[in-house]
C-alpha cells in the first residue's frame, strides 16, 4: 500500500472505533447476538437443503426414464437413407419440394397406412 492509502485506512479505523465506542449497551447487545447467531449458522450442518436430495434424485430418474429409456415416437418419418445431397442437387424436382422432403415422406407413410388399414 502507498503511504496515503495507509493513512486513509488508519483514519477510517479511528473514526470507526470512535463510532463504536459511542454505541449504547442495547445496540451493542443486539450486534453481539446477531454476530453469535451468524457464527452458529456458519458452523451448523447444512440440513436445509438435504431434505430436497431425495426429491431431486427422483426427478432426475424420471427425466432419464422419459428421455433415454422410453422409445421416442415410432411413426416419425425420416429422409430416405438412399437419397444423397448430390442427387438432390442434380435432380429435376423443384427445390421447394425438396426443402419439405420429410413432410412428403410423412404424407406417403400416412397414405400407406390408410391403404393397409
Amino acid at each position: 500500500m502507498k503511504q496515503s492509502d495507509e493513512k486513509l485506512a488508519q483514519e477510517a479505523k479511528v473514526l470507526f472505533d470512535e463510532s463504536v465506542d459511542e454505541l449504547d449497551a442495547a445496540t451493542l447487545s443486539t450486534l453481539n447476538q446477531s454476530r453469535q447467531k451468524a457464527l452458529a449458522e456458519l458452523h451448523a450442518p447444512p440440513t436445509q437443503w438435504l431434505r430436497w436430495v431425495p426429491a431431486a434424485a427422483m426427478a432426475t430418474a424420471a427425466f432419464l426414464v422419459v428421455t433415454i429409456i422410453l422409445p421416442g415416437p415410432a411413426n416419425i418419418p425420416s429422409v430416405p437413407a438412399d437419397v444423397t445431397d448430390m442427387e438432390i442437387l442434380l435432380g429435376e424436382d423443384s427445390i421447394e419440394m425438396l426443402e419439405d422432403l420429410e413432410f412428403y415422406a410423412w404424407i406417403d407413410m400416412l397414405e400407406q397406412e390408410n391403404d393397409v388399414g
